[in-house]
């Protein structure tokens, strides 16, 4: 953590995906005790479900949530079809979040 976060530096941007730029801000709010039986570090807070894979990007999403707020759309069909029925670009829980470490998954492509 304090790699990455320091007193004056309390956020980090990581980007998920150069090639579409997926940008996400990350804020280091405070530390806690730690419980035992709980797996660290854990997500408190977020916002919106992941975006579907190959959407183009932010454009190509953006496109996706106006077509699913607008049933007349040409294109809802196919999109509700693609997406499955159940997405909800709304739904957020924290407690799916999985954290791992990018060195021990670069190792394992060498």
């Amino acid at each position: 953590m304090a790699d990455y976060f320091t007193e004056e530096n309390k956020t980090v941007n990581y980007i998920y995906d150069f090639s579409d730029y997926w940008q996400h801000i990350i804020e280091f709010e405070e530390i806690k005790p730690a419980k035992k039986e709980m797996d660290y570090p854990i997500c408190v807070e977020g916002e919106r479900a992941c975006p579907p894979e190959d959407c183009s990007g932010i454009p190509g999403y953006q496109r996706i949530l106006e077509i699913l707020n607008n049933p007349d759309d040409e294109e809802y069909e196919r999109i509700i079809e693609w997406l499955d029925e159940d997405y909800d670009p709304d739904y957020f829980d924290p407690s799916t979040v999985k954290f791992d470490n990018p060195q021990k998954r670069l190792q394992k492509l060498s």
